[in-house]
């Protein structure tokens, strides 16, 4: 008798509202933006919040936890602060450790919090990916509210709906996708960040650009020096910018929880995510991110993708906001002497669900698909951004 089966099919319609809110100084009781946004759809009840406030922007903001202590005493009428500030560990290494994740379960049940509770994460990227992590898993979901810190975070990873961690030794092998309840883009925040951590964000700027918008690059060009000086106003400009192109992604794409294998928003990255675990995390997602974009706009050159032209204007921007566009790990090898690099092909394959999928570039602001990528064209382009490399430092 052959198999037979039957089933029933209803289309599911999920509407989630995704919004980033601008602004400075957000912790200044006089600003409503977060006060609003907390507020209970109940009269007269209180919200439950918990704060987290990543390490690393402590030395930069010492102030930070007594602000936001103060907000919270100054709006007590509606917002109930369930404990101070808890401080969480930042940066990528954070991320290898499981332990951070099961501190902040205890905490959620610690202070009972629910699905009608807030968490606040203020931080980099690291931080707001650990936590949004534990939050989207305790409770199948309680309520987050971001507060990117850096420009790679408020231009990229902090408006996206991703979160994860490390284990394996592979970059975000344990995640969820969960939209936050807000992101809140305070640009005070930028202000005592280190050189190399304002300059990151730009290269995710680049990245959108390059696969979404002509203009935006040429904006970019255009402002480099002033890019290059930090100047504020550019900043928040591009971070502007940049924000919003990666919030049409998501909401218009189709994919937001990439159940295909097309990512293109990870246009540079394949490389990026493997030289980041090979330095121990030293190379930052940024520099790593600079890397990668520099190794694909050669290959796409070399294979007739790209004009010549173009990829040079896109290398000459990375060298002109002081990016590193090679690294001696570009050329380390494996145990059967063959390039580590190219392993990492196999893996984003792996993390794609298995069909490769590579973004590259047939012109500025054009992205386009690829299902494989020419081994012995890829290992010319990284000789290429050696040698490009050493003719710009002058070695």
């Amino acid at each position: 008798m052959p198999n037979t089966y039957s089933s029933i099919r209803r289309n599911v319609r999920l509407d989630f509202a995704h919004e980033v809110f601008f602004t400075r100084d957000a912790f200044v009781p006089e600003n409503s933006t977060l006060a609003d946004l907390l507020k209970s759809e109940q009269p007269g009840k209180r919200t439950k919040v918990l704060v987290y406030l990543d390490e690393g922007i402590i030395d930069g903001n010492p102030n930070l936890p007594t602000l936001v202590g103060a907000y919270f005493q100054k709006h007590s009428n509606s917002l109930n602060l369930v404990c101070p500030p808890c401080f969480i560990r930042g940066g990528e290494e954070a991320k290898n450790d499981w332990g951070l994740v099961e501190s902040i379960w205890s905490d959620l049940n610690q202070y009972g919090m629910c699905r009608h509770s807030y968490v606040i994460v203020v931080g980099g990227g690291a931080a707001l990916d650990l936590v949004g992590f534990a939050t989207s898993t305790a409770h199948r979901g309680v309520r987050l509210i971001r507060f990117p810190t850096t420009t790679l975070s408020q231009g990229d990873g902090g408006v996206g709906v991703k979160n994860g961690i490390n284990f394996f030794g592979k970059k975000n092998w344990v995640g969820t996708f969960a939209v936050p309840d807000a992101v809140i883009n305070d640009f005070s925040f930028l202000r005592t960040l280190p050189d190399s951590q304002k300059r990151a964000g730009y290269v995710e700027a680049i990245k959108v650009a390059l696969i979404r918008d002509r203009a935006f690059f040429e904006w970019i060009e255009e402002r480099a020096n002033e890019l290059s000086k930090f100047d504020q106003l550019a900043m928040e400009q591009l971070i502007r910018r940049s924000a919003a192109l990666h919030l049409d992604h998501i909401a218009g794409s189709g994919d937001p929880f990439e159940r295909g294998s097309a990512r293109p928003l990870d246009f540079g990255h394949w490389i990026a995510h493997k030289l980041e675990p090979m330095s121990d995390f030293r190379v930052g997602h940024g520099d790593a991110v600079a890397i990668g974009l520099a190794a694909d706009v050669i290959y796409c050159s070399r294979i007739g993708l790209l004009k010549e032209q173009a990829a040079e204007r896109v290398l000459a921007l990375l060298q002109a906001l002081g990016f590193e566009i090679y690294h001696p790990l570009l050329h380390a090898q494996n145990q059967q002497d063959g390039s580590i690099i190219l392993d990492g092909l196999e893996e984003f394959r792996e993390h794609l669900g298995g069909k490769l999928t590579i973004t590259l570039i047939q012109a500025l602001g054009q992205g386009v698909e690829v299902h494989q990528m020419d081994d012995e064209q890829v290992l010319h382009a990284i000789d290429d951004l050696r040698s490009r490399s050493l003719a710009h430092t002058g070695a």
